[in-house]
């Protein structure tokens, strides 16, 4: 398993503007709990399903199998 960047520069450069304007919480979402803290309890989840590949919800990472 491995963990990376989104490899289109201008997307991470977008979601990284998002994270420090709101405090490091997802830009993609309204709420701003501790679950929508970047990396996200989502994504996080998604990081243990051994069975998922793919972007977390703002597309900032990407999880390989």
């Amino acid at each position: 398993m491995k963990i990376k960047l989104n490899p289109d520069e201008d997307v991470v450069r977008h979601i990284r503007k998002g994270l420090e304007m709101t405090g490091g919480y997802c830009p993609c979402r309204l709420a701003r709990t501790p679950d929508t803290k970047c990396m996200c309890k989502e994504f996080r989840a998604q990081i243990d399903d051994p069975d998922f590949e793919g972007f977390c919800h703002c597309m900032l990472y990407y999880k390989e199998k």
